[in-house]
């Protein structure tokens, strides 16, 4: 047993330190997120941020749009020229894929300064690239609303999850340190 610990050492660091952070920050959003300011029909400052940034973008590309807090549940609507279009909820505001990424890169760890400005510059990457997301689904939506569930839940997940896998491989291939052990 001893030596399927020893072989295998460099798997089981990665899987423990994984899950180790993976935890840690997943409970830590937990906690944000059961305890922002948000109110039972407002959604956390993330949320709102990402709807406001929504609409900001959407008025830059020439659309009337606005987003309004959802009277029924912690979400934001988005209208855009006077016609709803659709809610975003806490799952929209790409936390929870930063959270994934931060904890995959932290558990293949480099030097820490370059770990550290990785960690940044991916996390600022992933945010942006989901909001660029919501503001291309919002558009889709509005304009060709029978695609909606493939324009959900395959193409723009694929989109989110893509770059995210993308930012894996660079790190692993050029920064991680079981790429310096090796060479």
């Amino acid at each position: 047993m001893k030596e399927l610990f020893v072989k295998y050492k460099a798997v089981i660091r990665f899987i423990s330190v994984f899950l180790l952070v993976y935890a840690i920050l997943s409970v830590g959003y937990k906690f944000y997120l059961q305890y922002s300011n948000g109110s039972k029909f407002y959604p956390d400052y993330f949320t709102n941020l990402v709807a406001v940034q929504t609409q900001n973008v959407l008025t830059t590309f020439g659309y009337t749009a606005e987003v309004l807090a959802h009277k029924a549940e912690p979400s934001m609507k988005v209208i855009m020229n006077e016609k709803y279009i659709a809610r975003i909820v806490e799952g929209c505001n790409g936390l929870s894929v930063i959270i994934l990424f931060v904890s995959f890169i932290v558990a293949f760890s480099g030097k820490l300064k370059t770990t550290f400005f990785y960690v940044i510059s991916g996390s600022v990457l992933i945010y942006s690239v989901n909001l660029l997301r919501m503001v291309l689904l919002s558009m889709g939506l509005y304009h060709y609303p029978e695609y909606e569930n493939i324009l959900h839940t395959v193409i723009f997940p694929a989109i989110i999850y893509g770059l995210v896998f993308l930012l894996w491989i660079f790190w692993v291939n050029r920064f991680s340190k079981l790429k310096s052990e090796n060479v």
